[in-house]
């Protein structure tokens, strides 16, 4: 009978996983965009992205300061600590599962007493029986339930497949914290590259002031001259001061994100360089896309962790075998006669089990399996179109703002040059300062567009990485 359980145990009730089917485009519709517009962007269908470093992408940057914060997100970072602890709880279910694969064997010693009244009901008062009794039992039991219908295996199965999940959600995670902490690093240095640009407005604005009080005090110009420049520089001095929240919020939140507290880092100043563009990062085919995100890899997991689900439900239908035994001592008398041959007991013996009516509760746990098997199937298809969405996204993004960034070096270049030409025009007292004001206005909007867009051409870089899985692969998920 024990050979025959453990031949049948082959067998697997429930349907088997297929991947849930998805169809990706052969090329990102943006990248094409950027190739058949002959921009200056280089983004190219079908070009790997092995080249990006596998765990530390941000090095494409070659940024020392960034090189030497986001290894520290990996070591320090709370988040991510919490990710570990999911992930080691999830590899200890799977060895919690295991574990119903082999019989439980125990021992279950008793000593008792008891006295019985010849009053009760039916009782025996032959010699056999006495009015009190002492027992003393010492057994070892074993019991082991047969996996006749895969119900042990899919249990295993589905938690290593929760297993693979956690740990693909630990990479995402960690994939999001480095990028957020990218973000937020750029956004620093553009914070610094407005503070220099409006540091050196003030100053120049302070020069004005003293021309035209100057000019005012000489009789040349009229004190509205004075009022106008003193207001423009006023007003210089506070988007200079106020820049310094920003700038000091994205250095708390970089602290804390590689586990520190606000007081304990300061980052020194270092603005962009506006004539240096982000790395040129391919982002491969759409196809690959499924491979390299570690979201996509989590929610797949998870629909075939649904998939075993259901098989565990359907063996539910089935009769279940126990087999149990127990081998001991057992005796009536002295603690000093139980250990025995003449005390020595033992039982064996199979048990079949099956639910002949529950209320529909069985049809209604597998129905409840199939619907979360549907709706873990829905969500990696949805996972699926938002990345595809998220390349796009910042494809399109990094194409325009490349064109963008030409045409605003362009119009800051005009810009300049015209405060330039009415500044000496009203020197020249052949313009009016209202003149002046405009294009030293127009010149500054401009300065700082120059700067923000390369600020958003460095985030949507980022972005772009993270959204086409940072270097990752599936291939990194520990084995099943």
């Amino acid at each position: 009978m024990l050979a025959a359980t453990i031949a049948l145990t082959a067998c697997n009730v429930g349907p088997k996983y297929k991947v849930p089917a998805t169809t990706p485009p052969p090329a990102y519709k943006e990248a094409a965009k950027a190739v058949d517009e002959k921009s200056n962007t280089t983004f190219a269908p079908g070009q790997p992205i092995d080249a990006i470093p596998r765990g530390a992408w941000w090095t494409v940057f070659a940024d020392p300061q960034l090189n030497a914060l986001e290894p520290q997100v990996e070591t320090a970072n709370q988040t991510l600590r919490q990710a570990d602890a999911n992930l080691r709880a999830a590899e200890a279910e799977i060895r919690v599962r295991k574990a119903d694969r082999w019989p439980t064997l125990g021992i279950d010693p008793s000593l008792g007493a008891g006295r019985y009244t010849t009053g009760q009901p039916y009782f025996n008062s032959s010699p056999g029986l006495a009015a009190t009794a002492s027992t003393t039992q010492y057994p070892i039991e074993i019991n082991y339930e047969a996996d006749l219908w895969g119900t042990v295996r899919r249990n295993i199965a589905a938690g290593k497949e929760e297993a693979q999940a956690t740990a693909a959600d630990r990479v995402n995670i960690l994939l999001s914290l480095q990028a957020t902490l990218a973000t937020d690093y750029f956004d620093l240095r553009a914070s610094d590259s407005l503070q220099r640009l409006l540091n050196d407005t003030v100053r120049q604005y302070e020069e004005a002031l003293r021309i035209t009080t100057n000019r005012y005090n000489g009789g040349i110009s009229p004190k509205s001259d004075v009022t106008q420049s003193q207001t423009q520089l006023d007003q210089a001095r506070v988007l200079a001061s106020d820049i310094a929240i920003q700038r000091a919020q994205y250095e708390h939140a970089i602290a804390v994100l590689i586990g520190k507290a606000p007081a304990d880092l300061s980052i020194p100043d270092s603005p962009l360089d506006t004539n240096a563009p982000p790395p040129v990062v391919p982002p491969g085919l759409p196809s690959e896309l499924l491979q390299r995100r570690p979201d996509i890899a989590a929610a797949e997991r998870r629909a075939n962790e649904g998939n075993e689900a259901i098989g565990i439900a359907q063996a539910a239908f089935y009769p279940s075998i126990l087999l149990s035994g127990a081998l001991g001592y057992a005796s009536t008398h002295a603690i000093s006669s139980v250990i025995s041959p003449a005390s020595a007991v033992y039982s064996l013996g199979p048990g079949i089990a099956y639910t002949i009516f529950d209320g529909g509760r069985r049809k209604g746990i597998k129905d409840e399996a199939i619907a979360l098997f549907d709706r873990d199937s829905a969500n990696y298809k949805q996972t699926v179109l938002t990345a595809f969405q998220q390349v796009e996204d910042n494809l399109v993004g990094l194409h325009v703002l490349t064109d963008e960034a030409a045409e605003q070096h362009s119009a800051t270049a005009s810009a300049l040059e015209s405060e330039r030409i009415f500044n000496n025009r009203y020197v020249g007292g052949v313009d009016t300062y209202l003149q002046v004001i405009t294009a030293q206005n127009t010149a500054l909007i401009n300065e700082r567009n120059d700067i923000d867009i390369l600020r958003r051409r460095m985030d949507s870089t980022v972005g772009l990485i993270m959204a086409i899985g940072g270097g990752w692969d599936r291939s990194q998920l520990p084995p099943q």
